[in-house]
């Protein structure tokens, strides 16, 4: 059980996009005006968010923290706030926090004393990617960023590929979105012809577009210029079924 002395931690979700504001669900807010002190990702898009979300809001009468990478001494300051029984609302830059970004750390440290750890709902961009995709649900894997070198890329695509089809595996991976169209070449160039790929853009936003193709469509259809646009890409690789003699 939670320790009564300690205090919470709400793990509020962000907007994917900002025209998407009514992604976040009403009781977001509710859990925004609990809070004593916020960690967050990016503190000034956060506070934006927040003033965005609840206009009347006080924002300067917060505790605000920045996550960054959760060093030690941001670790302590967490741990002292919690000690002293306060709320505290840890949000990502977009989406939700703890997933795919630094909040985990702090997450597990809350975990680590005992404290009530609360998930909010809200939008998540690697699940609404995979719910539009038409992919394998049921089993999947999130694998981040792929490496930036050539050749250590082409390794790891060709794994996860192989991955993909020995498991009925669906990969999920991201990219920073000024290599995107870099990471697209180098996927249609080494995977096979009969995998399938989806490129799920602006997920929530106004432009949003989520495709699944294979590989060898993609090429006939033509690459998009996704160039600095946020985008998950998903592949999941054809099973072979071997001819069996009679």
């Amino acid at each position: 059980m939670a320790s009564a002395a300690l205090g919470r931690v709400y793990l509020l979700p962000a907007y994917l996009d900002e025209e998407a504001l009514l992604s976040i669900p009403a009781y977001v807010l509710d859990g925004v005006k609990g809070c004593q002190a916020f960690f967050v990702e990016n503190e000034r898009s956060a506070r934006r968010y927040l003033k965005l979300l609840w206009k009347e809001i006080n924002i300067d009468s917060y505790e605000w923290h920045a996550i960054h990478k959760a060093e030690e001494e941001v670790k302590e300051t967490f741990k002292k706030l919690l000690q002293r029984g306060m709320t505290i609302g840890i949000i990502s830059e977009a989406g939700c926090p703890g997933v795919a970004d630094p909040g985990q750390l702090l997450v597990a440290t809350a975990q680590e004393m005992g404290a009530q750890v609360k998930p909010f709902v809200g939008p998540s961009s690697l699940l609404l990617a995979l719910m539009a995709s038409g992919m394998n649900g049921q089993q999947f894997r999130f694998n981040g960023y792929l490496p930036i070198d050539t050749a250590e890329r082409i390794k790891t695509l060709k794994e996860i590929e192989t991955e993909s089809q020995r498991k009925n595996c669906t990969q999920l991976f991201i990219e920073t979105p000024y290599r995107n169209n870099q990471l697209l070449e180098t996927i249609c160039k080494t995977c096979q012809p009969s995998t399938r790929l989806c490129i799920a853009v602006d997920i929530t936003g106004s432009q949003e577009t989520i495709q699944t193709k294979t590989i060898a469509q993609w090429k006939t259809a033509g690459l998009p210029d996704i160039h600095k646009r946020p985008a998950i890409f998903l592949l999941h690789a054809a099973k072979l079924f071997l001819k069996m003699g009679m």
